[in-house]
């Protein structure tokens, strides 16, 4: 199969979930225009890691796994599960190889525990935070059985953070995401790492003020709980996690990090806002949790519906490409912000 990797979005996400389907469905796949519409593209260190990840638990022929190529061929056998460790060297995502090979391995016939090294709260890529209590618990509900530790923090620029996944054979069992439910929890997590701990707190109580600020209807709902932790890290750095619990197995969460410049203040305001944003549009799921758990929901081959709070280029993009594996035909209603197989 051949795949285009400047369509629709055109970055990493086609190499990863390619691949991921590669291994599961044991279809070889030739990807060229990697990663076309972003400033560096190409294959990065991150995305060969991935490649290499991938290769390892399939025993795959690959060709083109080099810096900044824009062309990988890539040809697994079976799939196979074990022990490993990937160092991705950087400050890359490792919640982002984590995802590109734990489908798989959730498939195959034995347990796999997988540890990852590199960055574990980055820009543009899931926290680690909200890899373990958003989506592998939205993943639980479906029946997968993945559990994730952080065994140390990992801030760009120096990375050098590591987080152990253990992983055993389980099989998807579609659900539908038409309905919150009732508020059941609003918790969170407030971290700096080689600065001043007043800095965690200033960002708790700005995000506490504006929600209050925003008068969201949560009359009623529990009283928001932000825990204060000081990271070891090999880089200095914030982070600011919301995570809201609804019934029906639903969690909805919000992140920002820090940088230089960045006042506490900015990133908490970031985190209402997407918190607003979400609570207004009265969908079901967040627009970045319906980009992630598509595949899930896809592979199963039954019927599922959502709705989400955003209908992303990343999210067509990635059923773009379901499609193309799976020969599936997935209904995308815009006006309703709804995605469906029938």
């Amino acid at each position: 199969m051949r795949i285009d990797g400047s369509f629709g979005e055109g970055g990493g996400q086609i190499l990863r979930t390619s691949l991921s389907l590669s291994v599961l469905t044991g279809q070889s796949v030739e990807i060229f225009n990697i990663r076309a519409k972003r400033k560096n593209p190409g294959l990065q260190k991150q995305h060969l890691v991935c490649v290499e990840a991938s290769q390892k638990i399939s025993g795959a022929k690959v060709s083109g796994a080099s810096l900044n190529s824009n062309f990988l061929r890539f040809e697994p056998k079976d799939i196979r599960p074990g022990k490993y460790e990937f160092d991705i060297g950087t400050a890359g995502s490792t919640t982002l190889v984590a995802q590109t090979i734990l489908l798989p391995l959730a498939y195959s016939h034995r347990p796999s525990e997988i540890s990852i090294i590199g960055g574990t709260h980055n820009p543009l890529a899931p926290p680690f935070h909200y890899f373990n209590e958003v989506f592998l618990k939205i993943l639980e509900a479906l029946n997968l059985k993945i559990k994730a530790n952080l065994e140390k923090w990992g801030f760009f620029p120096k990375g050098g953070g590591k987080i152990r996944l253990f992983i055993k054979p389980s099989e998807i069992k579609t659900k539908n995401f038409l309905e919150r439910g009732e508020l059941k929890e609003i918790s969170g997590l407030s971290a700096v790492s080689n600065l001043p701990l007043s800095i965690a707190l200033r960002q708790k109580e700005s995000l506490i003020k504006k929600i209050k600020q925003y008068n969201l209807p949560l009359n009623g709902n529990p009283e928001i709980e932000i825990k204060i932790e000081e990271a070891k890290t090999f880089s200095p750095g914030t982070f600011l996690f919301l995570k809201l619990i609804f019934e029906n197995n639903l969690i909805a969460g919000f992140s920002s990090l820090g940088k230089i410049g960045k006042t506490a203040e900015k990133v908490a305001e970031e985190v209402a806002e997407e918190l607003k944003e979400y609570w207004f549009s009265k969908k079901v799921l967040h627009y970045y949790l319906a980009d992630q758990i598509i595949l899930y929901l896809a592979l199963s081959k039954k019927p599922f519906a959502f709705t989400t709070s955003k209908i992303t280029n990343h999210l067509l993009t990635h059923i773009w490409l379901l499609q193309k594996f799976l020969n599936l035909k997935i209904s995308v209603n815009l006006e309703k912000k709804e995605v469906s197989l029938k």
